[in-house]
């Protein structure tokens, strides 16, 4: 977990020393070596293992590989006093109070009057670690707690000590929210904080639940996955995935430090947990938990674990009508009320579940945070909960449920009985276009705090701020001047009401605003064009259609480019194919730090077919000093690679290496600031005397160059690792990225690359096979090789 908070702050641009303890032996490898004992390699080995670790995990914990290198490795023998000239000491060593606390006493004597410092503790008491410490060093210290994987999980929960200087704690709030991308929650120093204690606590009662219900592993992570506004993994397959050992931990850490009866029997681990310990069924990390992949005559299976006979079955499918109403419903609220409301086995265990959740954390409130939005937003930041525990409960009615509570013998937290008794029906009042109010109790409502850095667009339209719109799109003003065009059409994808809104925007614009962002707030930026309407009109036959809807595809691309106003795009998630294609046309891209960028239609048989050829190519030659007798080779297949290979950025750092984005474009770590900061950008354009961009001959490689790049594919085929059509589609890419059949040197304009690449994408778009694959990718949702 150390080496994994040091490749995120690595990320973030941080320079950062990764110190370990000094194994007390060698290796068969290192003796071999003739390395003692005294060995830098040695005394490292430990640090170097978990930073090896960080580079090799999957999802990658680093933005890209040379990100590494802002990592120095040491040990806690040799290297301890390097920590003077640190800003912040963090530590993250096995979890046991003794051993931190004697860590702490050794980084008194080093550290930096002025440094901060902290504990990566998952539930250890922040106050009872430095007990022994000066005042001093406890007014800089504090807990801060990174979710696991640290790059990709939002929540940062911040725990001050009872003498933690307050200046320290808005400090650190600031700088996880900039600076590390976090969503920070503050908790109070209780047993396992804020979202371990109720997470860890509903994964107990799921447990007990499915006893109950005598449901089977497969069948509970069917109920309790996104139906409930949870993840996929549900509750079994997350298990596996955090490692039994670790939950068995941090509940048996809350069991400890609680004082209750009631609960400390609430936080006892069933049996069958003990016995998956001892048989190192710890889930992914040893290759079986409550799931098991295995090989079969069909291919690979995943089994799952019967708790009764503890022999691995086929998986089982869950046969529910509240299921399938909760499936049906559109919406997180309306699927749980389709859900808990339902008479059925599923429906019942989900508002068994539910219940005792709910009625958990409001007893545990006032002990474990300052408000309700800190609880739900821990659970959805750390948990990946699509609505936190009192927005749950506003979802499925505060009033209709606790009636139902009360009917069944529950008894009610005196907080939520204050909340109806004072007239209130939910725990969140949201006037239109207003920030929500929450609830503080005693028929208090106060206004929830939001950086000034965010920026909705739901508020913004609930405001009158939409400019224009339609059923793809809408133009609207963000204020200063600046207009957003979002895309929020089906998945974002680029269809004919986008296009038309291109149109409408870039006029728009152009005669009554200073500036323009493209930007939305969905699940991702956008997956692409059309696909199914793109495979429909060539079934039909309707290639005039077809030749006019990419036509002005690639036309509202160059309205974008070459627009008199400054353009700045704002990608996150996914930008795949038309979504990249919609932010290569822009003066600047400010990108979310996960940014996944890439051209994937060869997948489905295609080229890009809406500049994404050309633009890519202009990217990969743009850096070549005009006058200068320079082969353009190597930067031409660069382009025929990322392309021909589909490849994706695997963030906007990763997508500035692969050429999709420039160095001076922006990265944001904090997606929910992405908007703000193209804003800021886009003011910056128009601040600085921003001149239009104006079109430039384009030199290409011509048939030479072509011919170069098809000796590469004629080998891949001779060795099969590609088929006759991904030969075909490379050539037409060729040709395109090439020039056509010109000589090396020509320059030639914007528009005649555009015009071969709408003529190689139509020629493809023909073709059976490449039909066979976008019909695959929509049945499927995986590519087809054929």
């Amino acid at each position: 977990m150390g080496a994994a908070i040091a490749a995120h702050l690595a990320n973030v641009g941080l320079s950062v020393r990764l110190l370990d303890i000094v194994p007390s032996e060698l290796t068969k490898e290192e003796a071999a070596k003739g390395l003692t004992l005294e060995s830098p390699a040695v005394r490292n080995r430990f640090a170097q293992n978990g930073l090896n670790a960080a580079k090799k995990a999957k999802p990658a914990s680093f933005y890209r590989a040379a990100d590494a290198a802002k990592i120095e490795l040491g040990n806690f023998e040799d290297d301890l006093a390097k920590i003077a000239d640190c800003d912040w000491v963090i530590e993250a060593v096995v979890e046991n109070l003794a051993i931190k606390q004697s860590l702490f006493e050794r980084v008194e004597k080093f550290a930096s009057k002025d440094a901060i410092v902290s504990s990566n503790t998952s539930g250890i008491s922040i106050a009872e670690m430095v007990k022994d410490r000066s005042p001093e060093f406890k007014g800089r210290f504090l807990g801060t707690h990174f979710f696991n994987p640290p790059r990709y999980m939002q929540l940062l929960e911040l725990v001050p000590g009872p003498d933690t200087d307050p200046s320290i704690i808005e400090e650190m709030k600031t700088f996880g929210g900039r600076v590390l991308g976090k969503g920070v929650v503050l908790a109070k120093d209780t047993p396992n904080f804020i979202a371990n204690r109720i997470g860890t606590y509903g994964l107990l009662v799921t447990l007990e639940a499915m006893k109950k219900f005598e449901l089977g592993v497969d069948e509970v992570d069917a109920i309790t996955g996104p139906a409930m506004g949870r993840p996929k993994s549900a509750t079994f397959r997350t298990l596996d995935l955090v490692g039994l050992d670790t939950f068995f931990h941090v509940a048996k850490n809350v069991g400890q430090n609680v004082t209750e009866d009631w609960e400390k029997a609430a936080f006892e681990v069933p049996a069958y947990i003990e016995k998956m310990l001892e048989n190192r069924w710890l889930g992914e990390k040893t290759g079986q938990g409550f799931f098991k992949r295995v090989k079969s005559a069909a291919g690979a299976e995943i089994m799952a674990l019967d708790l009764d006979s503890f022999e691995y079955r086929p998986r089982k499918k869950l046969k529910s009508a509240s299921l399938d109403a909760s499936k049906a419903a559109k919406g997180s609220a309306a699927k749980l009320q389709a859900l808990v409301y339902g008479k059925d086995a599923a429906g019942q265990f989900a508002w068994d579940v539910l219940k005792r959740v709910l009625l958990y954390t409001a007893n545990k409130q006032s002990e474990i945070a300052d408000d309700i939005v800190a609880v739900d937003n821990a659970m959805k930041w750390g948990f990946n909960w699509d609505l936190g525990p009192y927005e749950t409960w506003d979802a499925i009615g505060v009033a209709q449920s606790v009636e139902r509570m009360r009917a069944e013998g529950e008894t009610i937290p005196s907080f939520v009985e204050e909340l109806l008794t004072s007239g209130h029906s939910s725990f969140y009042a949201r006037a239109k276009g207003e920030v929500p109010r929450f609830y503080v109790g005693k028929d208090e409502f106060r206004g929830v705090e939001e950086p000034k850095e965010v920026i909705s667009l739901a508020r913004l339209k609930e405001q009158g701020k939409v400019i224009k719109q339609n059923a793809g799109a809408s133009l609207v003003d963000l204020g200063d001047g600046v207009a957003c065009l979002e895309f929020h059409s089906p998945k974002q994808a680029i269809g004919a009401d986008i296009i038309q809104m291109i149109d409408v925007a870039t006029k728009e614009v152009s005669a009554n605003w200073q500036a323009l962002v493209i930007g939305n707030q969905a699940s991702n930026f956008c997956v692409g064009a059309n696909l199914m309407m793109m495979l429909m009109e060539a079934q039909d036959e309707n290639w005039d259609e077809l030749n006019m809807t990419v036509h002005q595809f690639q036309q509202s691309a160059m309205k974008l480019k070459y627009l008199d106003k400054p353009v700045v795009a704002a990608p996150f998630a996914m930008a795949l194919g038309g979504g990249a294609e919609m932010c290569f046309p822009a003066d600047h891209v400010q990108a979310a730090a996960e940014s996944y960028i890439g051209l994937v239609e060869v997948g489905v048989g295609l080229i890009p077919g809406g500049g994404g050829n050309k633009e890519v190519l202009i990217r990969a030659i743009e850096g070549v000093p005009d006058g200068v007798d320079t082969r353009l080779d190597p930067f031409v297949q660069k382009a025929f690679e990322n392309v021909a290979m589909a490849k994706v950025s695997t963030s906007a750092r990763d997508a500035q290496d692969l050429g999709y984005l420039r160095k001076t474009d922006g990265v944001t770590a904090n997606r929910d600031f992405l908007l703000y900061d193209a804003k800021q950008a886009a003011l910056g354009l128009v601040q600085a005397g921003y001149t239009p961009k104006q079109q430039k001959p384009i030199p290409v490689v011509g048939e030479s160059g072509a011919a170069l790049l098809k000796i590469g594919v004629f080998g891949m085929k001779t060795a099969g690792y590609v088929s006759s059509h991904d030969v075909k589609i490379a050539h037409k890419l060729i040709h395109v990225l090439t020039g056509g059949s010109v000589t090396r040197g020509t320059l030639v304009s914007e528009q005649y690359l555009l015009d071969l690449e709408r003529e190689a994408f139509l020629s493809l778009v023909g073709e059976p096979k490449t039909q066979a694959r976008m019909q695959h990718m929509l049945t499927t949702g995986k590519p087809l090789r054929n």
